[in-house]
């Protein structure tokens, strides 16, 4: 555990998360201070919930603690702020939000099932035996971007570019310590997001739905959203939202899968012994990694808290990682464990009114993933040390050097 005086733990540097460091310092503050300020971060003063139930007292009170203006831990620039639903309040949160919900719901998602399974076989299937090869990128990008492709109709030859423009929403040294790319990159990918989207959406627009489900024609056509080029930061910001909420999680849990089975292989040898576990699996797959390392809010009014009181206007920061590492509430939180009781009480698709909208899609990739994986695998080998995302947002797996060996 951290041995520092204690006000100078700052969990918002990302260098803790690109080094994968960052497991003492949320122990200290759950242990000590859970609800903990730090006044001078690079990202300004704000204040760390550490403790499962604090986090989700916050994230369920959201008339104490907006998602507005934005719900990364640093603001954006005044001249490039790109806002979407999730940073949204009720009412206009849950128009926008029940505009593209038809996509994640139950008849869709047995529609999307024998798809996402078509498209991850050939994906497997063409793995190279005895190679060194990097997981990531032949498998966790590949499947997550054809599927992404798949729910935008977007042109399957040019699917790449929503894993470009993903990782672009996520990056800024201002508001998530990313440096992937500069300024100037980052921007002008996302105006060009901006504009091929624009373009799709006209499209939609001028034809009848039908029964397209695709969400670009969702939200072109819904009455809460079918004026959003209008307002183009907005239009920007609901795209950005849901490429990267069917790509990050998905992504990066399906390459924190593999490195955690490694990292404890007698539950690997379990899931061998017993492949019935995979569907009890997933979630606990989905705690462990927790993709989004925290998400903020912003108090509407004095709130009292852990003893604390924080004041109108003061960031608080929700740390999910540290909450679904909460021992007392989980059970040896920092293990993986695969038939775990209890194992999506966590927090990683957050939760209230903003949870997300894609978390039974994710699980069920996440699930089929393993079963096609399992069917062919005997064990995904890593090979070296995975490469971690610089970020305080996103909790990402860039590299992941891995070999196969088939039963």
């Amino acid at each position: 555990m951290f041995d520092g005086p204690i006000d100078q733990i700052d969990v918002s540097d990302p260098n803790l998360y690109e080094t994968d460091t960052w497991r003492p310092l949320f122990a200290r503050l759950r242990a000590e201070d859970p609800v903990h300020f730090h006044p001078d971060s690079p990202f300004g003063p704000y204040w760390s919930l550490t403790k499962l139930d604090d986090i989700m007292y916050v994230d369920t009170h959201h008339h104490e603690f907006s998602s507005e203006p934005t719900i990364v831990i640093g603001d954006p620039p005044e001249d490039f702020d790109i806002d979407n639903f999730i940073q949204m309040d009720p009412p206009k949160h849950d128009e926008q939000r029940n505009a593209v919900m038809p996509v994640v719901a139950p008849k869709n998602l047995m529609k999307l099932e024998p798809v996402i399974r078509e498209r991850l076989q050939p994906i497997l299937d063409a793995l190279p035996v005895g190679e060194t090869f990097d997981w990531v990128d032949r498998v966790s990008i590949e499947l997550t971007t054809q599927m992404l492709a798949i729910l935008f109709d977007f042109p399957f030859e040019e699917r790449r570019r929503l894993t470009r423009w993903s990782d672009m929403s996520t990056d800024g040294e201002e508001t998530t310590g990313g440096t992937m790319f500069t300024e100037d990159e980052r921007r002008a990918g996302l105006l060009e997001c901006l504009e091929v989207f624009g373009d799709l959406f006209r499209e939609r627009q001028a034809k009848p739905p039908g029964d397209r489900l695709d969400l670009v024609t969702m939200l072109a056509h819904s009455p809460a959203t079918r004026d959003l080029p209008t307002r183009p930061m907005e239009f920007l910001g609901n795209i950005m939202l849901l490429i990267v909420g069917g790509n990050d999680t998905t992504r990066n849990t399906i390459s924190g899968g593999v490195l955690a089975l490694n990292e404890y292989p007698e539950q690997y040898e379990r899931l061998r012994a017993h492949p019935e576990l995979i569907p009890h699996m997933v979630p606990e797959l989905v705690r462990w990694q927790t993709a989004v390392l925290h998400m903020r809010r912003t108090a509407t009014r004095d709130v009292e808290l852990g003893g604390k009181t924080i004041r109108k206007g003061d960031k608080v920061v929700m740390w999910y990682i540290s909450g679904n590492r909460d021992e007392s509430v989980i059970e040896e939180p920092d293990r993986l464990v695969i038939d775990r009781a209890n194992a999506r009480h966590h927090v990683a698709f957050g939760f209230g009114i903003h949870r997300c909208m894609g978390n039974r899609l994710a699980e069920m990739q996440l699930r089929i993933v393993w079963e096609e994986v399992m069917k062919r695998f005997r064990f995904v080998e890593v090979m070296g040390e995975p490469e971690r995302l610089h970020s305080n947002f996103i909790r990402g797996i860039t590299k992941l050097p891995v070999q196969v060996h088939p039963w």
